[in-house]
């Protein structure tokens, strides 16, 4: 049996095209999943459109100016949607959730946001680094900054977010820059940042949280392996779908490299899994 999706975005999410609960959810009935979380985005500020930033037509009405403003999460229409789905779909456990942008950055919107909106999942993320006054999309660092150097910024931005903010239970694709690593280069060694990952994942180990194995870039297993050598309690795994398509997508290949790590799944099989 596959495990819980846990990190999944439907058509609420500001960014996606083909996102559908709908859809995504019969997607998971057919796959036999035994539960997924629909943690659609929500974004507290505008990133700064960099010299060569490229935006698709259809969020060219988000843009005002060298700004774009990603639109603010309806949790009345993702709330309603996500119980049409749980009647319409009970051979699935539909957990609700929410992916936080940089919540420590927006304490006080994150915090309003989470009261009393009840999620199941809260997850928290790092999409953005910071360009003087404002901030930009990770991947538009590589145009300016050795690669290495962008992964590195990037990690010492989610240490501070594991150490700035209290109210997420699961850290995001610890490893997002990798998604745009450039063409050409040679495969990323995570062991020439094995400080910089090992105080995030330390940080969240004493705040007894979990780490998210994120299969859009499948995580690299040297990651996992200080994940379980330092003491980390449980994983998750994300497809990070942003199309029914996309759901699941990779998790025979991550569950294979979890096991080998040590991990393994809980009592639960709607919940984490946990070490051997």
């Amino acid at each position: 049996m596959l495990p819980p999706d846990d990190h999944v975005h439907s058509e609420w999410s500001w960014d996606t095209t083909a996102g559908s609960m709908e859809r995504t959810c019969r997607r998971a009935v057919q796959l036999g999943l035994p539960s997924l979380a629909f943690t659609d985005h929500a974004e507290f500020g505008p990133r700064v459109l960099t010299a060569g930033s490229e935006v698709p037509d259809r969020l060219l009405p988000l843009v005002e100016g060298d700004l774009l403003r990603p639109a603010a999460l309806d949790v009345s229409g993702y709330l309603a949607t996500l119980e049409r789905c749980r009647a319409a779909y009970p051979q699935v456990r539909i957990h609700s959730g929410v992916e936080l942008g940089e919540p420590h950055w927006h304490v006080d919107e994150a915090a309003a946001l989470l009261h009393g909106a009840g999620f199941d999942r809260v997850l928290a993320s790092v999409h953005s680094a910071r360009v003087g006054t404002g901030y930009a999309d990770v991947s538009s660092r590589y145009d300016e900054q050795p690669a290495y150097d962008v992964v590195r910024d990037y990690l010492h931005e989610a240490a501070a977010l594991v150490e700035g903010f209290g109210g997420f239970q699961v850290l995001a694709h610890i490893d997002f820059p990798l998604r745009y690593w450039p063409a050409g280069a040679a495969p990323y060694d995570p062991r020439r940042h094995e400080e910089e990952h090992r105080r995030v994942l330390r940080a969240l180990i004493a705040s007894d949280r979990v780490l998210e194995v994120n299969t859009r870039v499948p995580l690299h297993p040297q990651v996992l392996a200080w994940w379980r050598e330092d003491g980390g309690p449980a994983i998750t795994f994300a497809s990070d779908a942003h199309q029914p398509a996309a759901l699941a997508t990779g998790f025979a290949e991550a569950v294979r490299v979890a096991r080998a790590a040590g991990y393994r799944p809980g009592p639960d099989p709607h919940g984490f899994w946990i070490r051997d």
